[in-house]
């Protein structure tokens, strides 16, 4: 269970619609009236800003969350979201035998692209496909992915949004995948690693009723000459092998396709 259903912040759709009304706990932005800003005392802004921080390990050392703003839901294409969500959330919970599989999730991009999302949704994603073609989120207690995605404005802030997402029944999804919605009506999403997920993927048919927009993060960060982060992982007991000679041994095994795919990652990984 990750920190911030660990901190009780599972609030159902109807605790959405009741504490939006309450602008009491929270500021308006005079820029985005999607948004109200939630105030430093409370409890929620806490929560989300420990979990971002610690979620990143040594690298939240170098990060300040700036602002955290809620999403209002506002106006009539905000109570069609929430109401969708509540809907397709209620028919993959009875698909799969109550549990709907409703997670927290991170999800990163430039301060233009976040604003789109809050005002209109997702769009069709531009990514290369790594994992299927679908919209990336990063699991709330690992967000590097999606604070990585992001992008610094004119003042140097950087936005990502703490989403609710409708996992279901998820299936793995194995790098150099075109995959582009379920492999059958058995899964809902994917995920890169189903034991430790680096990456939720919400397949496009899906992204704008399996995924609502919760929270706005805004935050400042230097990410350049920072430790690298990631998952501990087992100490490599195979001998070693160059790339040229790995590559040659996995052309045995790999289409044309995935192989040109691992020469990329790893050519990018050295730049």
């Amino acid at each position: 269970m990750n920190c911030i259903e660990t901190q009780q912040m599972s609030f159902t759709e109807d605790n959405y619609e009741i504490l939006a009304a309450d602008s009491g706990s929270f500021t308006s932005s005079p820029k985005n009236n999607t948004t109200m800003r939630v105030g430093d005392e409370n409890w929620e802004h806490d929560v989300i800003k420990n979990c971002l921080v610690t979620g990143l390990g040594k690298l939240g050392e170098h990060v300040r969350v700036v602002a955290v703003r809620r999403n209002s839901f506002s106006g009539l294409s905000g109570e069609g979201r929430l109401r969708s969500f509540r809907v397709f959330s209620e028919a993959v919970s009875r698909k799969n035998r109550g549990n709907p599989n409703v997670k927290f999730a991170w999800y990163g991009g430039s301060k233009k692209e976040i604003d789109e999302v809050l005002a209109h949704g997702f769009a069709s994603p531009g990514n290369g496909g790594l994992h299927g073609r679908g919209v990336y989120l990063s699991p709330a207690n690992f967000p590097l992915d999606s604070v990585l995605s992001s992008d610094a404005d004119d003042s140097g802030l950087r936005h990502i949004i703490l989403c609710r997402v409708i996992l279901g029944k998820s299936e793995q999804i194995r790098a150099g995948s075109e995959q582009f919605q379920p492999s059958s009506e058995e899964f809902d999403s994917g995920m890169d690693n189903l034991d430790e997920p680096n990456k939720y993927i919400i397949w496009s048919c899906y992204m704008n009723s399996h995924i609502l927009p919760s929270f706005v993060i805004s935050f400042k960060a230097s990410l350049t000459g920072s430790p690298r982060i990631q998952r501990p992982c087992l100490i490599p007991k195979s001998p070693y092998m160059s790339f040229p000679r790995l590559m040659s041994d996995l052309g045995t095994y790999l289409v044309p396709s995935e192989m040109d795919l691992i020469t990329r990652y790893h050519t990018a990984f050295l730049v």
